[in-house]
């Protein structure tokens, strides 16, 4: 009989399952699967329709994990699976938690003055995605940040910045850094905060972090 928990890994906003590869969870207790961003049908297919695409792989009563926008992507997977958990990094649980320089770019529709074919070039992009993380390690970029798909970067901005929450937050675990310039703790609430996280501590406080999800993780 397998008594393995299900656990289901969602990147984050143009970053492949790669960023994972430092988590540690047994093997004998969890079977780990990895999702990667599908390619938008269109600039405009709705989050709904996406997420849908991304359900047809994912079991029921499994664990779901997402980092910053791959947070978005398993809350939003609630409305169309039964998981087990959902566990967000780095990300917000309400459009509320968005920094307030977001939510004026969202306002002020800034957005659409950033050439896409600017953030498609993975050294400028890095900076704009991972602004807490060392500018000089442009490998690890290159790396970790693979989605370069214009219609994708296109698409993921918009709903990242214009997502809603339709969804009772109270059960959804969120593990968040005090140190993310990204998603500033202080916008932040009933989070497991890790001392000196920023926004890609799943990169470089993985063992914590490991440590953080067989807590909160349950067998029953």
């Amino acid at each position: 009989m397998n008594t393995k928990i299900d656990v289901y890994f969602m990147p984050g906003l143009a970053a492949s399952s790669a960023i994972f590869e430092y988590l540690d969870l047994p093997k004998d207790s969890y079977q780990i699967h990895y999702l990667e961003w599908l390619l938008p049908k269109t600039k405009n297919e709705s989050l709904d329709d996406y997420v849908k695409r991304l359900c047809l792989d994912v079991k029921d009563n499994a664990v779901l994990i997402g980092v910053s926008f791959g947070g978005i992507i398993v809350q939003e997977m609630l409305k169309y699976i039964h998981p087990k958990q959902v566990i967000i990094i780095s990300s917000v649980k309400h459009e509320s938690e968005l920094p307030k320089r977001l939510q004026v770019i969202r306002n002020t529709k800034a957005y659409k003055l950033t050439p896409i074919s600017v953030l498609a070039n993975i050294e400028h992009f890095a900076k704009y995605a991972f602004g807490d993380f060392a500018k000089k390690r442009a490998e690890l970029y290159k790396k970790y940040l693979s989605v370069r798909d214009k219609t994708y970067l296109t698409w993921a901005i918009y709903n990242v910045l214009h997502w809603k929450q339709t969804l009772d937050t109270d059960k959804i675990i969120h593990i968040h850094g005090d140190s993310d310039k990204i998603f500033p703790l202080k916008n932040i609430s009933n989070a497991v905060v890790v001392e000196d996280g920023t926004h890609v501590m799943i990169l470089n406080k993985a063992k914590k972090i490991t440590k953080i999800l067989q807590e909160v993780i349950t067998f029953d």
